[in-house]
């Protein structure tokens, strides 16, 4: 059977295969993802200066005064690592393997002490009310449900805690820009590690219990790509 974007491809089609063969497509699959998560951690160390040109500006100015202490979402390569004070403790939530040596590395030459949790963000390895910040930058597009993410990241902030945001969102519905995002979703999704151009984020923020949201809502310089559209803001606990 030949698949299109259009078409799911069956959960079960493993199951369908005995022996050897279901043996070789395991392996196929595992080798699929392998590359692309080895492509999409080189994809990230070598965007980093341009994602500093973008978002950088706006980072600093809500990573300020951020605590001694905080915890990342995803992480990647380290692209946030420039903007915590040295001596830092990062707690980085990054199931990828992928990306543990690059992380590592970036947080030597910064001067961040660096603890890696590789559990995902739906379920955080972390006590009730033990942080005081979560920042999470372009990671909840591709969680396989943000609301639990949310709802982990409100377990584990203190009263008072801080999630900072920047993410791609949906882009208003009825617009050239969201018939775009529409044609290229499921493309898209099975290229970049499953990340959803069609999320609305800061909804999804503002729906999921904080005592209080401040977000903006801006486009990146590139106007004309999918990724365009994009929210950024502080939600407190």
């Amino acid at each position: 059977m030949t698949l299109s974007w259009s078409d799911p491809e069956p959960e079960d089609s493993l199951f369908e295969l005995s022996g050897r063969s279901r043996a070789r497509a395991i392996q196929r699959d595992f080798a699929r993802v392998t590359l692309r998560g080895r492509l999409h951690a080189w994809a990230l160390r070598a965007a980093a200066g341009r994602m500093h040109r973008i978002y950088g500006e706006r980072k600093a100015r809500l990573f300020e005064s951020l605590p001694d202490t905080v915890v990342e979402l995803g992480p990647g390569a380290g692209a946030n690592l420039r903007y915590y004070r040295p001596g830092t403790r990062l707690i980085a939530v990054e199931p990828a393997p992928q990306m543990h040596r690059a992380l590592s590395k970036e947080a030597a030459r910064r001067d961040i002490e660096l603890e890696i949790v590789r559990t995902p963000a739906e379920t955080l390895d972390l006590e009730d009310a033990s942080v005081d910040a979560v920042v999470s930058t372009l990671v909840l597009c591709s969680v396989s449900d943000p609301r639990e993410v949310l709802a982990e990241v409100r377990r584990v902030l203190r009263p008072g805690g801080r999630f900072i945001f920047i993410e791609h969102v949906a882009a208003d519905p009825g617009t050239r820009l969201h018939r775009l995002q529409g044609w290229l979703r499921r493309p898209w999704a099975w290229a970049c590690e499953g990340c959803q151009l069609r999320r609305n984020t800061g909804a999804i923020v503002r729906a999921a219990g904080f005592d209080s949201v401040d977000e903006e809502r801006f486009r990146v310089s590139w106007r004309w790509m999918p990724v365009s559209p994009h929210v950024a803001g502080i939600a407190r606990r």
